[in-house]
């Protein structure tokens, strides 16, 4: 998982049970300053058109020629998400970061900010077995609400939930040469489970994928 976010010290509390699915459908609050505070919900269904323009902006910016290729690419993303949004999976949650209210942006709708994804899976690729665990993907921010702690608060609230389905870990993924990301989850108590080779590395000399693991007390 490519991302790059700052760290930053910050308090995390669920304000609210887990339901059913393994998940809370009211807000998780999250303080990132005595200033300004940031909203964490589950995802709706009138969410994902603004969730894949993050997504999209941040994995495949429209810049050159990927300005011809953005608009099909924003699309399937969108049909990604909203294929795992209507399967209900009770394990797979989609998360939004919610801006504060701001009197510089006045709108009568929540400013979505970020997304991340927590879903059952082999963290290993190709999957060497059938073991399944929590595992994170599709972190993002919006470029305008980068390096304001969101990209971490929205890391913290997916662990709740993996304990809540029964599990002491949470994996997720990262490329050898993203610095800051790598900063941000060894601050958070990652560390490398696995570095994961493949042609591709050898012979275009591409980033190696880094598989990182950690433990939930």
């Amino acid at each position: 998982m490519d991302s790059c976010y700052p760290a930053q010290k910050a308090n995390f509390a669920a304000t609210s049970p887990l339901d059913s699915r393994g998940f809370s459908s009211n807000r998780l609050a999250s303080e990132v300053s005595a200033e300004e505070s940031i909203a964490i919900r589950t995802a709706r269904l009138g969410d994902l058109r603004r969730l894949a323009q993050i997504l999209a902006n941040s994995f495949h910016p429209p810049v050159g020629w990927m300005m011809l290729a953005y608009p099909f690419l924003r699309l399937g993303i969108y049909e990604d998400l909203r294929t795992r949004f209507l399967a209900n999976s009770p394990h797979h949650v989609c998360l939004t970061a919610i801006a504060p209210s701001s009197s510089e942006r006045v709108s009568t709708q929540e400013e979505i900010t970020g997304i991340v994804e927590l879903a059952l899976r082999s963290p290993t690729f190709p999957a060497t077995n059938t073991v399944q665990s929590p595992y994170i993907s599709n972190l993002a921010v919006s470029t305008y609400h980068r390096r304001q702690g969101i990209g971490r608060q929205l890391l913290l609230s997916c662990e709740p939930v993996a304990q809540e389905w029964g599990f002491q870990e949470i994996y997720l993924h990262v490329l050898e040469n993203n610095e800051k990301a790598k900063q941000l989850y060894r601050s958070l108590g990652y560390q490398t489970e696995k570095v994961e080779n493949t042609c591709a590395n050898i012979l275009f000399k591409q980033p190696r994928r880094l598989l990182l693991r950690k433990r939930l007390s």
